[in-house]
Formats: C-alpha cells, sequence, structure tokens
C-alpha cells in the first residue's frame, strides 16, 4: 500500500532471484510492475521482506540500501554540469575509466567530437543530448558505479529502436556478472533472458523461462506476446 489504510498493491508475491540472472517483468497496464519496483526500492517499505544475500532490506539504513541498486527510470535522470560529472558523480573514478565504460555504452565516438570531451558541459536535464544519448549515458553511469543489481524501470520506452538494440547489447556483454530486472517495453527485448515474471492484478502469475511460457497455452505471457507490438 502507498498511504496508511490504502489498499493492497502486491498480493503475496513470493519469488527468489538467482545471482547474475537477468528477469524480464511483464503484465498489462496496471498489473503491479511499477510497484514492484518501487517495493524493492522501499518507497514506501513493504510489509513483506526482500532479501539480499541473506540481508533484510529494512534492517538496513534507507540511503545505504537504494545506494547499492542502480536504477535506470524511463525517463533519464541528468543534472547541469559536465558530462564527466554526471557518469561519476561522486568523483571517485579516473578519466580512462569514465572512456571506458563511454565506449561500453557506444557514446565514445560522440563524447570525442565534443569541444570539451569529458567536460562538455549539460544543459538543464541534459536536453542539449537526444533522450536516446541521455539514457545510454545513465546506463554509463550504472555500469562505472558497480552495483550487482541493476534494475531497468521501462528504460527504452522512450528512445527508437536502434539504442534499445544498443541498450540490451550492453546488458549482455557489459552486465553479464550483474543481477538485472527489467520491467520490458517491448517484450521482444527480453526474449534471451533467464526468466520472465508476470504479474496480472497485483498478482505473480507465472514465472518461468521465455520458451518454456511462450509453449503453454494458458500462458499469460504468450497471450501478452502475442498481442504486443513486435519491432522488426
Amino acid at each position: 500500500m502507498y498511504y496508511k489504510g490504502g489498499p493492497e498493491v502486491l498480493k503475496y508475491i513470493t519469488f527468489d532471484v538467482k545471482a547474475e540472472e537477468k528477469v524480464g517483468i511483464v503484465g498489462r497496464t496496471g498489473a503491479g510492475k511499477s510497484s514492484l519496483i518501487a517495493a524493492l526500492m522501499r518507497m514506501p517499505d513493504p510489509r513483506g521482506d526482500i532479501i539480499v544475500d541473506g540481508i533484510t532490506a529494512n534492517k538496513l539504513n534507507l540511503q545505504a540500501w537504494r545506494q547499492s541498486i542502480s536504477v535506470i527510470p524511463q525517463n533519464p535522470i541528468l543534472f547541469s554540469g559536465t558530462l564527466r560529472r554526471n557518469v561519476d558523480p561522486t568523483e571517485r573514478f579516473v578519466d580512462a575509466e569514465i572512456w571506458q565504460v563511454l565506449q561500453n555504452v557506444h557514446l565514445g565516438e560522440l563524447v570525442k567530437k565534443l569541444k570539451n570531451n569529458l567536460y562538455h558541459e549539460l544543459t538543464e536535464g541534459g536536453k542539449n543530448f537526444s533522450v536516446g544519448e541521455r539514457q545510454l549515458i545513465c546506463l554509463a553511469r550504472a555500469l562505472l558505479q558497480g552495483n550487482k543489481i541493476i534494475v531497468m524501470d521501462e528504460a527504452t520506452a522512450n528512445v527508437d529502436f536502434k539504442t534499445d538494440q544498443m541498450i540490451q547489447e550492453t546488458i549482455r556483454e557489459k552486465f553479464q556478472n550483474r543481477t538485472v530486472l527489467t520491467v520490458a517495453h517491448r517484450i521482444s527485448t527480453i526474449m534471451d533472458y533467464n526468466r520472465v515474471l508476470v504479474l496480472d492484478g497485483g498478482s505473480l502469475v507465472e514465472m518461468d523461462k521465455p520458451d518454456v511460457l511462450l509453449a503453454r497455452e494458458d500462458s499469460l505471457f504468450a497471450q501478452l506476446t502475442k498481442h504486443s507490438k513486435m519491432d522488426p
């Protein structure tokens, strides 16, 4: 629930995710996908327990918990200042490491063409970059931080198909040793994930490998895939 006395949004959900697994989260509008991510980030603290490596979330300082998970939302979060500061806000890394992650997310050549390279100034919200470029900057930040849990909350909803492909390629190649939870905008992008978690009405209705769910005639995932707009 989002406020005291409010309705239960998520209903008796129990599941486990293995280390380094890639799990897609799908469901119709209002199924509870965003609420599941909000619960993971403790916005607010859920009634049940979220346990990572044997540690219960609400036993930790809230800020420390949130800093241990990298979230890439639908609308990229950038701020005024240099490109370098947006990729490395805490200034913990050297320039060579910044260049490496920019290369990894397919932004290296673009940044080389900028007058001040890493020290190129972003306008408010990074609006002097395209939406796709802004999202790739956020991806570079997550890659640099090194957190073991990455959450993609419909991060590709506002980008073109080419940029979506770049993001998915980066996840496959550079996040192999991270656990990735992806609320999918395009179902086609999670077909090679380890498992898919399907929500409906705030409940978990099925969770298995994509091909296993597609093979079931009564699968909600199969229905969603059939009716989704598949990109070329």
